[in-house]
């Protein structure tokens, strides 16, 4: 590494104000390009040699130290500088001498003779130098470093000129200290990123690898966070005997916190006693106990969750929901069937469509979301399928998504989406997600997005 600054005779003074100004306005631009501090400071201390003519500097700090402790954190006189900023083990510490007294000053100083004591910890430094500016920069009212400018004459710097270079310097240090508080915030958001993609990854791989094979049911999913990690949750629950578990979750807030509660979910769902029995209602009753007891009680976070079972055999869908979004069904040949109440068995539903296709909401079976009321008792409810018949649970990522004018995808959107017959749940999906995507735009994500949608196949026919 080269010596802080160049030879002065190769670095002739400028002569008039607009030699300077020139040099001023080539330093600015050139300073704005740069992103290292070290380079800056090199930069820095040069090209000011011209508007300021001198024969070398001390650089001094007595940041995070005690008094009277201060170190020197550059010199002309190295032969090798090291970078302060990373290699700060290698600057000399001192606790006496004239720099130290200085520093601890706190005030600009010019000293026109200078006579050093001959036991100074730092009177090698000093190049020779008969004359120097002490300049302090000021950080939260307090010279933290100063900059030590010497001249090997006697009388060697214009007094007038003194003010004009401890603003300058001063400017300089706040432009400096800035660019090096820019570096550590990119390092710390750089290992921040790194764990949270870990996060992420631990995440995912929470999620089922591979979609379960179930008689009579087309599966595909889509999984989208908002960040690297997120709060939504899926999963299948293999029950035997044709039967699957179906799960949706939505934990409230976004990143690693909801991913934490997330993994804690998933933890408890795979906890769940094996009793190949239990309805909907109960599976969620056991899981919102254990949260309430455990997790969020008196942190204010909360879960929805829908959970259904559907079988195979009978073509029944099960389901019971913790305060979230209903999933929509979309009824095949629903010109054959006279209404919603004679398929389901119950009234209220607020059903979409004519002709060959319905759109029913799953809004029964409604309550608390999971995390709110530890003594919460839940319910279900039974519907029977038919083939064709496409099912679609979703996250509110989905309905809740926003365009530049900030009109929210909603549910008309994503009803008029399942509407036109399709050959597979995949092309369910794809239609979905490529209008969702059309209606946001180029706005980044600001919730998770999470669908997970299933066809009822004829098995006999083999669609």
């Amino acid at each position: 590494m080269r010596p802080l600054l160049s030879d002065p005779s190769a670095i002739p003074p400028l002569q008039t104000w607009t030699d300077r100004l020139a040099a001023v306005v080539s330093l600015m631009r050139d300073m704005s390009r740069q992103d290292d501090p070290e380079s800056i400071v090199r930069m820095y201390a040069d090209r000011t040699r011209q508007m300021f003519p001198n024969d070398g500097i001390i650089s001094v700090s007595r940041r995070s130290l005690q008094t009277p402790k201060y170190k020197v954190t550059r010199a002309s006189a190295w032969q090798h500088q090291p970078d302060p900023w990373r290699e700060e083990f290698k600057l000399p510490q001192h606790d006496r001498g004239l720099l130290g007294k200085l520093l601890y000053g706190d005030v600009p100083v010019m000293i026109p003779e200078l006579v050093l004591d001959d036991d100074d910890p730092c009177k090698d430094l000093f190049m020779g130098a008969r004359s120097l500016l002490a300049i302090p920069q000021y950080d939260g009212g307090e010279a933290l470093n100063m900059v030590v400018v010497l001249s090997r004459a006697v009388n060697g710097f214009d007094a007038e000129r003194f003010p004009e270079l401890v603003s300058q310097s001063n400017l300089f240090g706040r432009a400096t200290s800035n660019l090096v508080l820019s570096r550590r915030l990119k390092e710390a958001y750089d290992a921040l990123d790194h764990e949270l993609k870990a996060v992420a990854d631990m995440q995912r791989s929470l999620l089922p690898t591979q979609l379960p094979e179930c008689a009579g049911l087309d599966l595909a999913t889509h999984y989208q966070t908002s960040r690297n990690a997120g709060g939504d949750y899926y999963d299948f629950f293999d029950l035997g005997e044709d039967r699957l578990g179906i799960l949706i979750a939505d934990v409230s807030g976004h990143g690693t916190p909801a991913a934490v509660l997330m993994a804690i979910l998933h933890a408890i769902a795979h906890l769940h006693p094996k009793d190949q029995s239990a309805e909907p209602r109960q599976w969620l009753t056991f899981v919102n106990k254990q949260l309430c007891e455990r997790y969020t009680r008196g942190t204010g976070t909360f879960v929805t969750a829908f959970y259904a079972i559907y079988n195979g055999k009978t073509r029944e869908l099960q389901y019971s929901s913790a305060g979230h979004n209903p999933p929509r069904l979309r009824l095949a040949n629903a010109a054959s069937k006279l209404s919603a109440v004679e398929i389901t068995g119950e009234a209220g539903h607020a059903v979409t469509g004519s002709g060959p296709s319905m759109i029913l909401p799953l809004d029964q079976a409604q309550g608390l979301p999971l995390g709110i009321m530890a003594d919460w008792e839940y319910s279900d409810t039974t519907i029977t399928l038919s083939p064709g018949d496409v099912l679609t649970l979703y996250t509110d990522g989905i309905t809740e998504a926003m365009n530049a004018h900030s009109e929210l995808f909603g549910d008309g959107r994503l009803d008029e989406s399942l509407r036109q017959e399709r050959s597979s749940t995949r092309e369910y999906l794809a239609e979905l997600v490529a209008r969702v995507e059309e209606h946001v735009g180029s706005r980044l994500y600001q919730d998770d997005r999470t669908v997970v949608i299933a066809r009822v196949v004829d098995c006999a026919k083999g669609k």
